[in-house]
């Protein structure tokens, strides 16, 4: 009998069973835990004990159970969680239950560095292999790799595909595979990533390891993609709810921007916060004139080197810096608690973008702020670029997520609700946590106004005196 089936443990979820090719309509299950894979491929330490050994946390968050149960049930599955909403947990347990090794391919450098140094630091045996590891440094991880002193190891999908690479994990005993930030495989999700296409080799290559992919925002359509590209063989999928109720949410003029973002910083003095900008002189010209106004700032693009970038980041992390302005190539896997307030300069082009960058403030659980600034010269630079793309199923679709994000931005009724929506979920009452909610809008009756304009126009002969 296996530790689940001891356990008797049964969970609740809204889950979708998929193929991988067709979806099933989503509905609310009461799931008792799936079959458990081998015994010998197990230990006997259960993942709540696992969880409290190494992350110090006493019980699981919403779905987390569920879902580790499904994928040491030898199962694939799909897992949409809000960012902050525990995603990682649901394959670091398993990796540490399983005997074994668990791979996981992501996206960024930032991402893995951040991931294995907090791993470390609970006693976990993890690693990452990426460009920017010295050939000393590497061989050592290879070496721990044969010895099998390794539970994770963290690799970009361009180092998966490496010559001989597939065929190394053959040999390492390799048991689970997490593809992170897996909207990037859907060429209509918002970080599309042409190496993950060819993500389902691992499913062709180890067709009994289970696989399982986690994204923080992927619309119905790229949920369903993301399943079929991998290949997965009829997965679940598991959507915890989207709600981050501690953020408040407000949408400003795109005029004075700077003056209303010096009444943001005098109220969030000694506090921690990003800037999100649309291009990377925004994001140095802005983070020069907050030095100016004695504000620890920096800004991060992609164009930095990489020992820059790094030591942005570590110097953010840690505190030294205070607020940082960046393009959205800075924040993914950002594992910083005490954000209190997220920027955005400028409109994001999806919803899915914008929702996974204010994701990052308030990760602790405590109120904070984010503000949008809006202005209708945004949604041209980003109709500029949609219209020079040159597939038009791809335009029609980049068009169509920029309008959703437009109409968010122009709401004249609880924002949150609008936000939720887009992911599918309701959300029965006003948040009160709003612009909206805390200031609704005026309406009044122009009936007779708006006549007695027209009428004044009809008799002037629409000349102007």
């Amino acid at each position: 009998m296996s530790l689940f089936q001891m356990d008797g443990a049964v969970g609740t979820a809204d889950v979708t069973d998929v193929t991988a090719n067709e979806p099933t309509v989503t509905r609310h299950l009461h799931l008792p835990c799936p079959r458990p894979i081998a015994m010998e491929t197990v230990t006997m330490t259960s993942p709540l004990e696992l969880l409290e050994r190494h992350f110090g946390y006493k019980s699981f968050r919403p779905l987390q159970a569920e879902v580790i149960a499904h994928v040491l049930g030898g199962n694939d599955a799909v897992v949409l969680m809000p960012t902050g909403g525990g995603k990682s947990l649901c394959y670091q347990i398993p990796a540490l239950a399983l005997d074994g090794l668990t791979v996981v391919i992501s996206p960024l450098i930032a991402l893995m560095k951040d991931q294995v140094q907090a791993l470390q630091g609970n006693g976990v045996p993890a690693a990452f292999l990426n460009s920017s590891l010295e050939l000393i440094e590497e061989r050592s991880i290879h070496q721990q790799l044969r010895g099998g002193a390794l539970k994770l190891l963290y690799v970009s999908p361009e180092r998966l595909f490496q010559q001989g690479f597939l065929d190394s994990l053959g040999e390492l005993n390799a048991r689970l595979f997490a593809v992170d930030e897996a909207h990037c495989i859907s060429s209509w999700g918002h970080s599309f990533r042409p190496e993950y296409k060819q993500l389902d080799v691992l499913k062709r290559r180890f067709p009994h390891v289970p696989v399982i992919a986690l994204t923080a925002t992927a619309d119905r359509t790229v949920r369903h993609e993301i399943g079929r590209h991998l290949g997965l063989r009829a997965p679940r999928t598991f959507i915890s709810s989207f709600d981050r109720p501690n953020l408040s949410l407000a949408v400003l003029p795109g005029q004075d921007r700077w003056k209303a973002i010096e009444r943001i910083m005098g109220r969030h003095a000694g506090h921690c916060g990003i800037i999100y900008c649309n291009s990377r002189a925004g994001a140095e010209k802005l983070a020069a004139k907050l030095q100016g106004i004695g504000i620890k700032a920096a800004y991060y693009h992609a164009k930095l080197e990489a020992s820059e970038r790094s030591r942005v980041q570590d110097d953010f992390l840690q505190g030294k810096l205070h607020v940082i302005c960046a393009t959205n190539a800075f924040g993914m896997g950002i594992d910083k608690a005490d954000v209190r307030f997220v920027i955005h300069y400028n409109l994001p082009g999806t919803v899915e973008g914008y929702y996974q960058e204010i994701g990052r403030a308030g990760r602790d659980g405590r109120p904070a702020e984010t503000i949008l600034f809006y202005s209708y010269a945004d949604v041209q630079t980003h109709m500029h670029f949609a219209e020079e793309i040159e597939d038009p199923k791809y335009k029609e679709v980049t068009i169509a997520k920029l309008e959703r994000m437009k109409e968010y931005a122009e709401a004249q009724v609880c924002r949150r609700t609008i936000l939720l929506s887009y992911f599918s979920e309701e959300l029965v009452t006003p948040c009160g946590n709003c612009d909206v909610c805390k200031d609704p809008p005026k309406f009044f009756d122009g009936t007779v106004l708006a006549q007695k304009a027209l009428s004044a126009v009809v008799r002037s002969k629409e000349q102007l005196s």
